[in-house]
């Protein structure tokens, strides 16, 4: 079992997959905020009102979130370079095809394209908020009709179909990487049943599909009403 700075490698299997959790929790509750903009622009402005001045929001779980996905792809893409350069046996004699999916044996390609997504919408939505309420000093949240501004900066994102498109290709990524992640923090936590564990890849395999979806409805439908 290989050690560095005192932390083995299941050890950071098993915060990794804790990272995990907390942020599949989080990416069903972007998803679910974010298609309240397909179904009632009133709502998501009302709801992303209060996530973008809550207190308790903006200050303890925005950096925890932020920690979170910082860690979490990061440790994901160390321990995938360790097990490679762990392998005494390349893969052509291991014959990867046969002894494992395509999602287990690149989920460093997979992270890698998050990150880049990441920065991405960073770039687009998060830096953009930074600026007006902490810059400008504008904590209303209103454009200048005096009308809440968040479906309208949405929207605007998504007329450009190269944008578009690349947020496409990126969920298309993240269900790759869910695909196998879901099921994988369970078992790096140490839940394995007989029973169980067929049922919790079912699960997996929805929520890796239907999160994903929902984003690419969302970004697609405001593309096409733009």
């Amino acid at each position: 079992m290989s050690t560095t700075n005192g932390m083995t490698s299941i050890t950071r299997k098993f915060f990794m997959a804790l990272s995990g959790f907390f942020l599949l929790v989080f990416l069903l509750q972007h998803c679910v905020i974010n298609m309240l903009s397909v179904i009632s622009p009133e709502m998501f402005n009302t709801v992303s009102h209060f996530m973008g001045t809550n207190p308790m929001v903006q200050f303890a779980l925005q950096p925890v979130l932020a920690f979170g996905v910082v860690f979490h792809l990061g440790m994901g893409i160390m321990l995938e370079l360790q097990n490679n350069n762990a392998r005494s046996v390349k893969y052509a004699m291991n014959k990867p095809g046969e002894n494992a999916t395509w999602m287990s044996r690149n989920m460093i390609i997979t992270g890698i394209m998050i990150m880049l997504f990441l920065g991405l919408h960073f770039y687009d939505f998060w830096l953009p908020e930074l600026n007006v309420k902490f810059i400008q000093g504008d904590m209303s949240g209103l454009n200048a009709a005096g009308e809440f501004r968040y479906f309208e900066e949405l929207q605007h994102k998504f007329h450009d179909p190269i944008r578009t498109g690349l947020y496409v290709v990126s969920f298309l990524f993240l269900a790759l990487h869910l695909l196998h992640g879901f099921q994988s923090a369970f078992q790096s936590v140490g839940f394995r049943h007989n029973k169980y564990t067929p049922m919790i890849k079912k699960l997996g395999d929805i929520y890796a599909i239907m999160v994903p979806l929902g984003f690419v409805t969302i970004a697609v439908f405001h593309f096409l009403n733009a």
